[in-house]
């Protein structure tokens, strides 16, 4: 098991592979993602964080995941496609990748053990559960899906 955030690198939806030692000194908010969740208006949201502290150094960066109802069934293209035009998402979106069970990606592998859920559970629990990581790539917190992304502005302020 890595030790650092650091450590990682992701196929972005591209297929470029993305190394997560280029976020260093970033603040990285990570969300599992879907299209067709009653969550999925909360890219509003993410995208008004990303515009308002990009410039700050945040980071946000989606994983659309299928594992919660089949609610990301498209491929990595649509998924991309539907983010841009119905939200204006720009912030980085990753391969469609598994948040839990035996093929979960090992980023979320370490998400998770560094961010434990309610009642110290491991498991993702829904679409849009989020992971908000620190300059030096320290795990901060977890926050629920229906947390909007608005209600961690505090948080991200203070790691700025």
């Amino acid at each position: 098991m890595s030790d650092s955030i650091y450590d990682f690198q992701m196929p972005m939806s591209n297929g470029e592979v993305k190394e997560f030692s280029d976020y260093k000194g970033k603040v990285l908010l990570i969300v599992n993602t879907a299209s067709k969740c009653g969550f999925t208006p909360q890219y509003d949201g993410l995208q008004a964080l990303y515009k308002k502290y990009k410039s700050q150094g945040l980071e946000i960066l989606g994983f659309p995941c299928d594992q919660f109802g089949h609610q990301e069934p498209g491929s990595d293209s649509e998924i991309e496609q539907f983010c841009s035009l119905n939200f204006n998402v720009d912030f980085p979106l990753f391969k469609k990748s598994d948040v839990n069970g035996k093929n979960a990606s090992p980023l979320y592998e370490f998400l998770k053990t560094q961010a434990p859920g309610v009642l110290g559970s491991k498991s993702v629990k829904w679409n849009f559960t989020k992971f908000l990581v620190n300059k030096e790539g320290k795990v901060m917190g977890r926050y629920a899906p229906k947390t909007k992304p608005e209600a961690i502005q505090k948080d991200i302020e203070a790691l700025l």
